[in-house]
């Protein structure tokens, strides 16, 4: 231990000494304006040195300033929105004065179509950008959340243990169904749901162009998730010349990924097409748990001078076995005893109680039945136009449609003819009561809409005003397809069916305005209103007929000051306001108390500092929920568990952002978050069993402060990145994830213990005479082997006196890699 303590102060005092190495050297300044033809200043044009940290955005007169350059060779880029980007070498041994003159697009910008919904330079606020180039070094067949997974205060998740098939993530331990998506503006949430399945959407990394990640309630967007975190995507922009593109990827677990991209260049000076289509397979870790995934994506527009029409359909179509139960944590540490509990507590049949002991313990999958899969296809239509009205003046409006169908097919065993509405079965003299049959359960639903934005931007001022309404209509309904005895019923015999009917529209302002060179304030306000229409029949065949209706104004306002290029300290407050999912309204009683919304006052206070070779930031966030709903362990009548709002909780903690440049080819970025997640006054329900199975009713615990499930208290990542040799990078990525608790009983025993999980990427190009580029990628995942599980579920109950649980944990990957090679043309 003392070796490892040297070893480990040896290695900081080193990086100590060659950061500091870099701060006693010499150091100038860059300066100068930007201008448009006519000499017009442009304010807001962003300036940038590669492979630095340092930067700068021009002032109301064009002028930009970056200090504490150090002598060298560097690279400039120059942008601005609507303008041709301009990029440079520079030699800097003295102050440098630098004009640029920047020369407008032909076309307009596709940027205007997602301007509304982002957090821009100046706007306060907590947020992280990944570029295209950025997710295309990793895209080697993995969800999207796991290709975020180093992103602030992220845990992404995996059913099947490998990345691929139903994945997930948290952001700040808010789950799924809080965090608001949007593809190009337009929302991706299921309205109902509240949640987004990536499943749905295979390799629709390799179509996305950038993404921001936005900490906390955010700016106002469209979507019924616009709570606790969100995540803009940026579809492809336009790539003026024709290209072509094929990849294909292999590794563990028979997974293969091959996608193929074209796109036609800009035609006729105005029109341009480009097209993606993907397939995705594979086992997944965990036994059967395979993936067969199928994705295209098309865009065509039209690019004029002053006016954008762009039309995007995509679709995504997946199959994958179930891995939803997970492992129960007496098979993963292979107790025996506790596995002959669950047999002798009714919880499983004899049968999967031997399969169970059989198994391996980190990869058992409870599901056996050939057809235990999910079968969806999701096809997504968004048209968009834009116009410039004049210099100042961009008018925005989208048109989507997304239509959805799928089902998931299961084996049940002597499920009593009474819970699908069904007769019993007389033969001869005996009475049938239960027989083995397969269902299906369907969901077809529809949801369009339409989004428009009006941008104003000219001196001091940047202004949207804007909004959207959007309509869900959806269907769902269970099918017996199979029965072993089916009675007096045909085969599938359908014996559930309802629906969901739901119209949600929203108006915002916002404004930022440049008080002064340094400090800049934004305001941003948002009405929204919903209407939630549920009638019909629930698969357990209570009537869930129901209308609830919810108006809600959410308030944003921040202050930026910029003392300088490489300073930066903002404040933000916001309060957001969210209804309920379906499930929270269809899985309670009559005579149960009705969920209602739940309210959230976001405070974010942060602090950053950039210089040549560091960049440094530190947030603070307080978010004071009221309302939240949780799981306390209350059920219904049929012993479903159901949401309950508490009337106080709280998350508040620091998250801290580093980067280095260690030397011209070493680099290291790193980020971690220390965070207390509290329920204040909070009641824990147990159902309670006599030896003989007699219900009991419930037991209630009272904690003074719980801590909120799935929140790590610290969160924490790491990525070393080489670039010593030309065209080839080598990254080592490492994320600490500390204890999560399963429940808001703050029990060791139901808990997830704390994980560090390191990586390897490598990235090597070749570029021949006969094509533009060969890529080879290596990805090595779980580099140590490491033995962890990144989610898990759990039903505690008391029987005897005595409290047990019935859970699964969902294990990830020991050490797995994937190989890729792409050819661009």
């Amino acid at each position: 231990m003392g070796h490892k303590i040297i070893v480990m102060i040896k290695l900081n005092l080193f990086l100590f000494l060659t950061v500091l190495g870099y701060f006693v050297q010499a150091q100038y300044s860059i300066s100068g304006k930007v201008t448009d033809a006519n000499g017009t200043p442009l304010s807001g044009a962003s300036i940038q040195i590669e492979t630095t940290f340092l930067g700068a955005v021009t002032n109301l007169q064009g002028q930009y300033l970056i200090k504490s350059a150090k002598a060298g060779t560097y690279n400039l880029n120059v942008s601005f929105l609507g303008y041709e980007r301009q990029s440079l070498i520079l030699e800097v041994n003295q102050d440098v004065v630098l004009n640029f003159e920047l020369v407008p697009k032909a076309f307009m910008a596709e940027e205007v179509i997602v301007k509304s919904t982002r957090a821009g330079e100046n706007a306060p606020g907590t947020y992280a950008n990944i570029s295209k180039t950025e997710l295309a070094k990793e895209n080697l067949g993995q969800d999207l959340p796991y290709l975020l997974s180093l992103t602030p205060s992220l845990v992404a998740t995996s059913d099947a243990g490998s990345g691929i098939g139903y994945t997930g993530f948290r952001i700040r331990g808010t789950d799924a169904n809080r965090i608001n998506v949007t593809v190009n503006g337009i929302p991706l949430n299921d309205a109902e749901s509240h949640s987004v399945y990536w499943v749905n959407m295979p390799d629709f990394a390799s179509s996305v162009e950038n993404i921001q990640v936005q900490r906390g309630v955010g700016t106002s967007t469209n979507g019924a998730a616009a709570f606790g975190a969100t995540v803009n995507m940026q579809t492809n922009t336009l790539c003026e010349k024709p290209y072509a593109e094929v990849s294909s990827a292999t590794g563990s677990f028979n997974t293969f990924k091959n996608t193929v991209m074209v796109g036609s260049g800009l035609l006729n000076g105005h029109f341009a097409v480009d097209a993606r289509l993907s397939k995705i397979t594979s086992d997944g870790y965990i036994d059967r748990a395979f993936s067969d995934l199928k994705s295209f994506y098309v865009s065509g527009g039209y690019f004029g001078e002053n006016t954008l029409v762009k039309i995007n359909v995509f679709s995504g179509k997946e199959q994958t076995y179930q891995a939803w139960n997970g492992i129960p944590k007496v098979r993963l540490e292979s107790d025996t005893a506790g596995m002959q509990r669950y047999e002798d507590h009714g919880l499983y049949t004899a049968e999967e109680i031997h399969q169970m002991k059989a198994s391996n313990p980190r990869t058992y999958n409870y599901f056996t039945y050939n057809n235990q899969t999910d079968n969806y296809q999701q096809d997504n239509y968004q048209l968009f136009f834009s116009h410039k009205i004049n210099e100042a003046l961009i008018f925005n409006t989208s048109i989507h449609y997304t239509y959805g169908r799928g089902y998931y097919e299961e084996f049940k065993t002597d499920d009593s003819f009474f819970d699908y509405g069904m007769h019993d079965v007389i033969v001869g003299v005996d009475t049938i009561t239960n027989t083995n049959l397969v269902r299906q359960k369907w969901l077809d639903n529809h949801f369009y809409g339409v989004v428009a934005s009006l941008n104003y931007t000219q001196g001091k001022w940047d202004v949207s005003v804007g909004g959207g309404t959007n309509k869900y209509d959806g269907r769902h309904f269970g099918n017996v397809i199979w029965a072993q005895m089916l009675g007096d019923v045909e085969k599938d015999y359908e014996w559930y069916r309802s629906s969901g009917n739901k119209t949600d529209w929203n108006v915002y302002g916002k404004a930022n305005l440049q008080i002064s060179e340094q400090l800049s304030a934004t305001t941003d306000l948002q009405f929204r209103r919903i209407n939630h229409d549920i009638d019909g029949i629930d698969d357990d065949l209570r009537d869930i007929t129901q209308n609830h209706s919810f108006e809600f104004f959410n308030p944003k306002i921040g202050l930026n000051y910029k003392p300088n290029n490489q300073t930066e300290t903002y404040v933000y407050y916001a309060i957001g306001n969210r209804e309920p999912n379906r499930s929270a309204y269809t899985d309670i009683a009559p005579g149960q108390t009705v969920p209602t919304s739940e309210r959230l006052n976001n405070l974010e206070a942060g602090y950053l500092f950039k210089e040549e070779r560091l960049s440094l930031g530190a947030n603070l966030y307080y978010m004071l929920y009221k309302d939240q709903l949780v799981l306390t362990g209350q059920i219904n009548d049929v012993g479903t568990g159901i949401m309950t709002n508490v009337d106080k909780s709280y998350r508040r903690g620091i998250e801290v952002v580093a980067g280095v440049q260690l030397t011209r080819w070493l680099k290291w970025d790193g980020n971690f978050t220390l965070s207390q997640n509290k329920i204040i006054d909070f009641t824990e329900y147990v159902d309670d069993y006599s030896f003989e199975w007699e219900y009991l009713g419930q037991q209630s615990t009272h904690f003074d402060k719980a801590d909120i499930a799935f929140s790590p208290n610290v969160l924490a990542n790491s990525l070393f990145k080489v670039t010593q040799v030309k065209d080839l990078t080598v990254g080592i990525s490492s994320q600490y994830v500390g204890k999560q608790y399963i429940d808001n009983s703050m029990s060791n025993e139901r808990s997830l213990h704390a994980y560090l999980v390191n990586n390897l990427l490598v990235n090597y190009t070749l570029k021949p005479k006969f094509m533009k580029e060969i890529g080879f990628q290596l990805q090595v995942n779980n580099l140590l082997n490491a033995k962890y599980e990144n989610n898990a579920w759990v039903y505690s109950y008391v029987y005897g006196g005595e409290r047990f649980a019935m859970d699964g944990y969902f294990p990830q990957a020991g050490i797995n890699f994937m190989l890729g090679v792409n050819f661009k043309f």
